[in-house]
């Protein structure tokens, strides 16, 4: 019997999540970035430089809100910001020295997520989840 329960599920699934990377993030002495932060430097991870529209658009953020988010990582020294080489009115955002040495961690944990949501399924299962949710993302 169906209990129209998904919407529920699916927030409880989201603050299970963000408790595990905060309680994974601290056992490994990070204890200065919330997971609202983890979009924008696991893109970060993969590049040499983006700007604010960019991640804004790859996270489906608002632009003054990724602003807020950079600028708190950049009080924190994780992400600098640089001119484009090609184009100086645009502004890069890439990871510091200190900012590249999250990578391991991030992997870790996301490994132990994708564990922990994929695990409990079949191989031909896990596409088809995404897919679901997916479907269910695009309708908003």
């Amino acid at each position: 019997m169906i209990e129209h329960n998904a919407a529920s599920m699916i927030s409880r699934i989201n603050d299970a999540v963000n408790k595990l990377i905060v309680a994974e993030l601290e056992k490994h002495g990070v204890s200065d970035i919330v997971p609202s932060h983890g979009d924008i430097l696991s893109l970060l991870f993969h590049s040499y430089g983006m700007s604010i529209s960019e991640l804004a658009a790859k996270i489906n953020r608002t632009q003054p809100t990724v602003t807020v988010l950079v600028h708190k990582l950049e009080q924190l020294g994780y992400v600098t910001r640089r001119k484009d080489e090609k184009d100086k009115r645009v502004t890069l955002i890439s990871l510091t020295d200190k900012g590249e040495q999250l990578g391991p961690v991030f992997r870790k944990v996301s490994n132990q997520l994708n564990e922990i949501i994929y695990g409990g399924f079949e191989w031909d299962e896990q596409p088809k989840l995404e897919e679901m949710l997916k479907r269910i993302l695009q309708r908003f």
